[in-house]
C-alpha cells in the first residue's frame, strides 16, 4: 500500500508540472503578464511554504547517507534554487513563441543534459544505454518539433529559450536531488523557492511593477504556486523515498503527456502525427533507460551483497 501511495504521489507532482505552461497561457490570454505572473507564482509559493514549514518540519537528522554536512547550507539552497526561478521565466517566455507541446519537448532535453552534468561533475562513466537513450531522445525530439514537416515554422527565440530552460531545469534537478540534504525536505523546498524568488525578481525587475495592474493576479498567482513551487517538491520529497529513482524518473515522464493533452483541449493546440511518434520515442527511451538503470543497480547490489567463500 505504501508503495501505491507513492507512485500516486510522483504522479500528481510530475502532473501538476506537467499543467503548468497551459495555466500560464491561459492567464496571458486573460490579458495577464508573463512577469507578474511569473513573480505572483514565486511570492505565494514562497509564502505557502514558509508558512507550512512552521507546522511541519522536522528537526535535522544525525546522519544521511552518501551526504557530507556542509557549511552554510541554507546559503547553498538559495544559490541553487535561482535555477527554478529562472527555468521558470525561460519556460514561460518559450511558450510565447512555440507550442506548449514543442516548449515541454525542448524542456525534457534535461534527459540527455543530466547525463552530461554528471559525467562532469559526479565524474560517472556514461553507458551504452545511456548513450541510446540520450540519442533517441534527440531524435524524438527532432520528430515531435515538426522539423521534417512542410509547415514547419523554425522560432529561433522560441527554441533558445527552451534549451535555456532545459538547462536551467537540470541544475534545479541536480540541486534538489544533492544539495543540503542534512535539512528537512519543506525547509530545502522552502530555500529552493526563495532563491528562484531572488531570480525572479532580478531576471524580470521593472517589468513586474508594471504589469502588477488587476487583482486577477492574486487567483492566477495561488493556483501557479500551488501546481509549481508547493505541491510537486513536497509530492517528490514523500513519493521519492518510497519508490525509489528509478521508478520516478519513469513516472515523472507523465509530465509530457498531460502538457500536451492539457494544451490540447483547453487551448485547442494540434497534435500531428510526427510529434505523436516523436512523443512516443522520447516517453520509451525514457522508460528503457531507467529500467536498464534499475536493473543494473539491482545486479550490482546482488553482487556486492554475495559472499565470498
Amino acid at each position: 500500500m505504501n508503495k501505491i501511495a507513492g507512485v500516486v504521489m510522483v504522479a500528481v507532482g510530475s502532473a501538476s508540472y506537467g499543467i503548468l505552461a497551459t495555466i500560464i497561457k491561459l492567464a496571458n490570454n486573460n490579458g495577464l503578464g508573463t512577469a507578474s505572473l511569473t513573480f505572483s507564482q514565486y511570492l505565494f509559493g514562497a509564502l505557502i511554504l514558509s508558512i507550512s514549514s512552521l507546522f511541519f518540519s522536522k528537526k535535522p537528522t544525525e546522519s544521511i547517507k552518501g551526504e557530507t554536512r556542509s557549511k552554510y547550507p541554507k546559503l547553498k539552497l538559495v544559490l541553487f534554487g535561482t535555477s527554478l526561478g529562472l527555468t521558470s521565466s525561460f519556460y514561460y517566455l518559450c511558450i510565447q513563441y512555440v507550442p506548449v507541446s514543442v516548449g515541454i519537448i525542448l524542456l525534457m532535453q534535461t534527459v540527455w543534459m543530466g547525463i552530461l552534468l554528471e559525467f562532469f561533475i559526479d565524474r560517472r562513466l556514461v553507458n551504452k544505454s545511456k548513450l541510446i537513450g540520450a540519442a533517441a531522445v534527440l531524435i524524438g525530439t527532432l520528430l515531435a518539433s515538426r522539423i521534417f514537416e512542410s509547415d514547419f515554422n523554425f522560432n529561433f527565440i522560441g527554441f533558445l529559450y527552451g534549451l535555456l530552460a532545459a538547462v536551467c531545469f537540470t541544475i534545479a534537478l541536480y540541486s534538489a536531488n544533492k544539495v543540503s540534504l542534512q535539512l528537512p525536505d519543506i525547509i530545502r523546498s522552502k530555500y529552493l523557492v526563495f532563491g528562484g524568488f531572488i531570480a525572479v525578481l532580478i531576471f524580470w525587475n521593472i517589468q513586474i511593477i508594471q504589469e502588477l495592474n488587476s487583482l486577477e493576479l492574486l487567483k492566477w498567482g495561488i493556483v501557479l504556486a500551488l501546481f509549481g513551487t508547493v505541491l510537486p517538491p513536497v509530492l517528490f520529497s514523500k513519493g521519492v523515498p518510497i519508490i525509489g529513482n528509478g521508478l520516478t524518473s519513469i513516472i515523472a515522464t507523465l509530465e509530457i503527456p498531460v502538457s500536451i493533452l492539457s494544451a490540447f483541449f483547453l487551448l485547442r493546440e494540434q497534435i500531428g502525427i510526427s510529434q505523436t511518434v516523436g512523443i512516443v520515442i522520447i516517453l520509451v527511451s525514457i522508460i528503457l533507460t531507467n529500467i536498464g538503470k534499475k536493473n543494473n543497480d539491482f545486479k550490482h547490489q546482488n553482487r556486492v551483497k554475495k559472499p565470498i567463500y
